[in-house]
């Protein structure tokens, strides 16, 4: 009978302890929900853009929309190649990332995408049909505030 407890004590601290090292395991591979990105006005966004602080800006449109026109020194990320893998053009976890895409939408997606894989720097700072910036490879239709090609 007491062979019998002390095989159960064993089994129970076993299973126990395999589950916490489980748990903690999986917490190292930076995925938190409880996190989120920084929503920043397009304002900060072109004050971050002047800083020499190793910032990159990611465009997370399609690469037809980034080729149309994109901000001047953007990188092109579509959200849809966001998945499980962090992206080779972003190997930093702590840089400093500026991402819009062209309304607001696909941006909070990626940023979050981004923050839940463990990227601790994310600012999203909505779409390029609102930039009144500096654009590269087009030009703005006022009226229908869309960037088209000239």
């Amino acid at each position: 009978m007491l062979v019998k407890r002390i095989i159960l004590i064993f089994a129970i601290l076993f299973v126990l302890f395999t589950t916490a090292c489980t748990r903690e395991d999986n917490a190292d591979v930076g995925y938190d929900s409880s996190k989120s990105f920084q929503q920043i006005s397009q304002d900060e966004a072109k004050e971050m853009i002047t800083k020499d602080d190793g910032h990159i800006i990611v465009d997370v449109r399609r690469f037809d929309e980034y080729d149309r026109a994109h901000i001047p020194g953007a990188i092109c990320i579509p959200n849809e190649s966001i998945e499980n893998e962090y992206p080779e053009e972003l190997p930093d976890l702590e840089q400093i990332i500026l991402v819009y895409c062209r309304s607001g939408n696909r941006s909070k997606q990626a940023s979050q995408k981004l923050v839940d894989m463990g990227y601790t720097n994310v600012y999203e700072f909505g779409g390029i049909i609102d930039w009144t910036g500096e654009i590269v490879g087009g030009e703005r239709n006022e009226t229908e505030e869309a960037v088209t090609i000239n």
